[in-house]
Formats: C-alpha cells, sequence, structure tokens
C-alpha cells in the first residue's frame, strides 16, 4: 500500500494537529480552559484517553494562570519535566523552572532519609515563590506535595500530577484527589513527564491571552 505524506508547511503543523485533535474528539462537555488543556495534552501523547482520566479541581486551572502571571516559579520532580517547559515564554512573566532532583544536597539529604531524590527535592524546595508544582514522573513526589501544601497557610500552590508507572502512580494520583482542593491530574498509571510539560505549556499560553 502506497503512504500519502501530508504536504503542509513546517509552521502549519501545530495548528493542523490541533484541528485534527479537535475534529476526531467531536463535541465534549469541557469548558473552553480545559479543553485547551486536554487538548495539548492529547497533542504531546497522541492518545485520546486523557479526554476521559484527566481531573480538574475548580478553580485549579484559574489558579495555575494567576500564578504564572504573578511571576511564582514552577518546581518539577525531574529534569524531564523541566526540559519540556517553554521558559522563554515563562521568563515573560518573571517566573522560572526549578528542578533540583540533581542536586547534590538534595541527594545525601535523600540518601540519609532514606527517601528518593525527587521527594526530597520537593520537600526541600516548596516554600512560598513557588506557585505550581509540576510532577509526572515520581508518586513519592506527588505524595509528599500533598503532605507539604496540606501545611501552607492561605493560597496553596497548584498541584500537577500526573505521575506514570505501576507501583503508587495511581495511588497517589488518588490520593491528590481525596486530599487536595488544587490540583490537575490523570487518573490510572497513564501520565509521564511530556504530560506534566504540555499541561504547563497550556496553562503558560492561557496566561499570555
Amino acid at each position: 500500500m502506497a503512504v500519502t505524506l501530508q504536504d503542509i508547511a513546517p509552521a502549519d503543523i501545530e495548528a493542523e494537529s490541533f484541528r485534527i485533535i479537535e475534529a476526531e474528539l467531536g463535541e465534549t462537555s469541557f469548558d473552553p480552559l480545559t479543553f485547551k488543556l486536554v487538548q495539548r495534552v492529547i497533542h504531546a501523547t497522541g492518545d485520546f484517553s486523557f479526554a476521559e482520566n484527566m481531573r480538574f479541581a475548580p478553580g485549579a486551572i484559574e489558579a495555575g494562570i494567576e500564578a504564572i502571571r504573578n511571576g511564582k516559579n514552577i518546581l518539577t520532580d525531574v529534569n524531564m519535566v523541566a526540559a519540556g517547559i517553554s521558559k522563554a515564554l515563562l521568563k515573560k512573566f518573571g517566573g522560572e523552572v526549578i528542578c533540583r532532583v540533581a542536586d547534590p544536597l538534595v541527594a545525601e539529604a535523600a540518601k540519609t532519609a532514606i527517601k528518593t531524590r525527587s521527594e526530597m527535592a520537593i520537600s526541600m524546595t516548596l516554600n512560598a515563590s513557588i506557585g505550581i508544582v509540576a510532577m509526572g514522573n515520581a508518586p513519592t513526589a506527588l505524595v509528599q506535595a500533598i503532605r507539604t501544601t496540606a501545611k501552607i497557610q492561605g493560597q496553596p500552590p497548584l498541584l500537577v500530577g500526573v505521575p506514570v508507572g505501576f507501583v503508587n502512580a495511581a495511588e497517589s494520583k488518588a490520593l491528590l484527589v481525596e486530599q487536595n482542593n488544587c490540583y490537575i491530574t490523570s487518573l490510572g498509571r497513564k501520565g509521564g513527564s511530556p504530560v506534566a510539560a504540555a499541561i504547563i505549556n497550556a496553562l503558560i499560553r492561557l496566561a499570555a491571552k
């Protein structure tokens, strides 16, 4: 069977991808902001099941947009999430992406406490300058973020918790929905760094509008 490639200019590929996603999704119950996030996650993964398993706390998207516009920083659990975020766009608001999983001080503290480095990095770095915590890899980091934000007075950071995997990934996300009131997540085993980065990039673009 002959393969026919679509003749399209490089600058038009993303827009055409989003058009295809919208057409294949058909009619949905998503509000415009939620649709933009789901659409970008599907674009990053090629997986339409995210339209079914993503969950959003009331006001979570608006909280993320506000945090970005206020110049808050974004803390990630692993470097892969940090690498996928559009830092140039974020910088226009004054915020930066922080990931300390490779920090020797974090590694030493994690070894002493018998914790994962991602978990310790969240524990040591989550402070008032952080507006969003984006986690796509480590369930331990998500659980730590849930526990830490529960102690914060006032407006807590948005937790984007989408760790992927088979050990405590689904459970940590279920815990997030149960115990936190400012989250974006994907239920079950699916998730990952590209999903976390896609959610953040969608929020940054919405903030820029």
